[in-house]
């Protein structure tokens, strides 16, 4: 049931969305006539290669040209965009025809953008995202963290959000009851936790490590000179006694994995010991079975400490001394992963879970950040309660709202604030009034509405704090800061300087790094990677320590391009790359030891795979391949979507599974498996076109490593672009690619534009989007022209009125 603090938020926030409920939105039919010369090129190209099959009688594709291409232009842009598109990857008229030669691609393409481009500056349409759109389980985080100075790891307060488009801030706009209570029950626990209010009674966390987590060598963050264990960064809401327990992994007879002796276990806060642990292995029997040894089960019970711990943000570290240690030199070298009792067992203990609990004894509140961020005021008597709760809410309110704060938004919050203030005191009441803030629609939505006077299907421009609000979510997924705000309330965040200075300001800002682990972790799927696992009778040596370097190595090359301000091709070209000693052992690069990731450079010569650029990561050749195998069709595909922009359509349904090379069977390489999906004619039309570019990285197995043979038989990594570009191997792939430049920076464009407009990409905003890339290539595609030129686009700025 509901408390009646709960009554009074979810009572207020019920009427807010109320009167603020969005009607359904109905987008206007637009019409648009253009004359263009019948003779010009793309007209001509259509007439001589198109219409052997995309005829009135046989549609293929469901695209009859005949008809529309003798019709104005503006009434079928959707279709001719389609066009543009596919001759824009050479894509059509398909290989094996009869195909123009590269001068008429061009004057035709040339030809038709210029013509479709014209259409839309003189008929704009900016497109239209949602009125209300609520803001996902990232945006949450990053808004309570800048609103509050507070850390808080929201993955267990609110459910995780659907993908669209291939992101999740696109389909936020619902509510629901369920929903509805999970915020309600984050903001007051939020609001307990940055005010400094002690529970009734302690309450507790568990962090529990992955169970493929190898440690036996060291664990960035930890101390030099230790071995596995955890670093755990915990936020302690007062000052008090916290008990911090450890208990060890365990294998299926429930011992302590890889206790042969005494073992030392240290404990850290900030670095500091607290106590040094040492666990003994019971007396071992020689007259038993290994099952009826004594048992584990006390081995780590007194592996817990209580300890004073000031309120805020601590690294709790547990962690082992390490052991000297020898290696054979043999030329088979054993194995880096140990977790799988039966088959790479553990050598030495680990660290199963951490949990602390508290606080006990609470002797305060403490001073953290976030009360350094919320009580800007300490009333001295009970008459100036209100006046500083009134100050403290008009600044929380401003930042959370994105905008000024009127009397009779403040009514809700203050009445709650009273209400409690009367019960508990004036840190109660502003705890309350904070949790209603958090629900308020006014914070956990977008909100843009059409001005008054504007026609429906009127394309307009954004007002200051809207534009903002777009940009602060665009660039760092959360709330605007001060700055920002305070430039849109005086209107001068629409001059051109003003905002191109917030934009690289904003891109310098640490709170950038937003693009790394959102955007390019939804782009390119990184997301993906925590729930992938090899299977291990197959690639014994996958852990995940490797699967958490292979996301690192990816994440510090986008965010090398972005910090240094390069081109975006660099993304596929970058001659270098990052790794610790675990991945420069499985990418066989020599003379690279410890945790920490290093630089490391190419030229050419080495005696390894290459590594450089993105379509040689480990994280990309996980994520596009199956348990025991690699997928040339899984790897296609990725490079249709995420690199040339013309993603295949749906297989259809019942497509049969390739069949597993049977025990005793003559092994069949993955080349001659796919070929029978290409022999069937209902695949062939999409496996034509995603096979020969996933063959390109058949030398890369299912986890990445280097290969030479497949079942046996030397690697064929041979195959064709859309325009004949014959390749073999990704070099040969990726100087396909970076031939035709256009094709990435493209489709990254439409990837951006998509993330930042919080809706998918249409065939309208085709023009904005050749404008953006036209635009940033006169410099050299560095990472912020393109986000420059995003921000300038229409689709950015402007908005189509319902």
């Amino acid at each position: 049931m509901l408390n009646p603090r709960r009554v009074g938020i979810v009572v207020m926030l019920i009427g807010l969305l109320g009167a603020g409920s969005p009607a359904a939105s109905v987008e206007a039919q637009e019409s648009a006539t253009a004359a263009v010369a019948a003779d010009a090129p793309h007209h001509s190209l259509v007439n001589r290669y198109c219409l052997s099959c995309h005829n009135d009688r046989t549609r293929t594709a469901g695209l009859a040209l005949e008809s529309i291409n003798t019709q104005a232009l503006g009434d079928n842009r959707e279709a001719w965009e389609k066009v543009a598109r596919k001759l824009r990857a050479r894509q059509m008229p398909p290989a094996g025809g009869r195909r123009p030669d590269e001068a008429a691609y061009t004057a035709a393409l040339a030809s038709l953008e210029s013509a479709l481009d014209g259409l839309a500056a003189a008929q704009p349409n900016p497109g239209r995202a949602d009125t209300f759109r609520r803001l996902n389980r990232t945006e949450y985080h990053n808004a309570v963290r800048d609103l509050l100075a507070l850390e808080v790891d929201v993955t267990d307060l609110l459910p995780g959000d659907s993908s669209s488009f291939g992101f999740d801030n696109i389909t936020v706009g619902n509510l629901s009851p369920t929903l509805l209570e999970r915020y309600v029950s984050a903001a007051e626990k939020i609001a307990q936790l940055a005010v400094g209010r002690a529970g009734r009674a302690p309450g507790g966390t568990t962090v529990r490590l992955r169970p493929d987590l190898t440690q036996e060598k060291h664990i960035a963050g930890l101390p030099v000179g230790t071995r596995g264990g955890v670093l755990v960064e915990h936020t302690f809401p007062v000052d008090g006694h916290y008990e911090v327990s450890v208990r060890l992994a365990r294998d299926r007879n429930e011992h302590v994995e890889g206790l042969t002796g005494a073992h030392q276990v240290e404990l850290l806060l900030d670095g500091e010991r607290v106590e040094l642990f040492t666990v003994e292995r019971p007396a071992y029997r020689e007259d038993v079975a290994l099952i009826y040894q004594p048992s584990h089960d006390n081995v780590d019970a007194h592996l817990k400490v209580r300890m004073p711990v000031t309120a805020g943000r601590h690294a709790l570290g547990v962690t082992f001394p390490k052991l000297p240690s020898l290696l054979k030199e043999t030329a088979r070298q054993p194995y880096e992963a140990h977790f799988n009792y039966y088959r790479h067992p553990r050598l030495q203990p680990a660290v199963y879970e951490v949990s602390i609990t508290g606080p006990y004894d609470a002797t305060g509140p403490g001073r953290t950040p976030s009360r350094d961020a919320i009580l800007i005021c300490r009333p001295a008597t009970p008459d100036e309660d209100d006046a500083c709760a009134t100050r403290i809410l008009k600044q929380l309110m401003r930042q959370a709202y994105r905008r000024p704060v009127t009397e009779a938004d403040l009514q809700g919050p203050f009445d709650l604030y009273r209400a409690a203030r009367a019960a508990d005191g004036f840190e109660a009441g502003v705890e309350m009034a904070l949790a209603a803030v958090l629900v308020s629609p006014e914070f956990l939505f977008r909100i843009e509405q059409d001005p008054n006077g504007v026609e429906p299907g009127e394309a307009y421009r954004l007002d200051d704090l809207e534009l903002a609000s777009r940009l602060s979510f665009f660039l760092w997924s959360s709330i605007p800061d001060d700055e920002l705000l305070d430039l849109a309330e005086r209107r001068m965040l629409r001059d051109p300087r003003v905002l191109e200075q917030q934009v690289r300001r904003m891109l310098a800002d640490p709170r950038s790094r937003n693009l790394v682990t959102n955007f390019a972790g939804q782009w390119l799927h990184l997301r993906n990677l925590d729930s992938i696992a090899p299977d291990m009778r197959v690639f014994p040596d996958f852990d995940d320590n490797l699967r958490q370097a292979f996301r690192q190595e990816t994440e510090m090359l986008v965010d090398s391009v972005m910090r240094e301000d390069r081109s975006v091709l660099d993304l596929l070209r970058a001659d270098y790359t990052f790794v610790n000693e675990r991945l420069a052992k499985h990418y066989g690069i020599p003379y690279v030891y410890g945790s920490r990731f290093r630089r490391v450079e190419f030229d050419g010569d080495e005696d390894h795979a290459p590594r450089g650029g993105l379509l040689r990561h480990g994280s990309i050749l996980l994520v596009t391949s199956y348990a025991t195998r690699t997928s040339p069709v899984i790897r296609g595909k990725w490079i249709l979507d995420n690199v040339l922009g013309v993603p295949p359509p749906p297989p259809p349904a019942n497509v049969p599974e390739l069949e597993e090379t049977g025990t005793g069977a003559r092994a069949v390489s993955m080349r001659e498996r796919l070929a029978g999906h290409r022999a069937n004619p209902a695949c062939a039309s999409c496996h034509r076109l995603m096979d020969p570019v996933g063959f390109a990285f058949e030398n890369y197995d299912a986890v990445g490593r280097w290969r030479d043979a497949d079942a046996g038989a030397p690697i064929d990594a041979s195959g064709t672009l859309f325009d004949g570009s014959a390749f073999d191997g990704v070099g040969d792939l990726q100087e396909a690619l970076l031939a035709r430049p256009e094709l990435f920076v493209t489709t990254l464009a439409e990837k951006l534009l998509t993330f930042a407009t919080g809706r998918g990409v249409e065939y309208y905003d085709a023009p904005a989007v050749r404008r953006i890339v036209r635009e940033a290539e006169a410099d050299d595609f560095r990472f912020s022209s393109l986000v420059m030129e995003i921000v300038n686009s229409a689709p950015f700025q402007m908005r189509k009125a319902s």
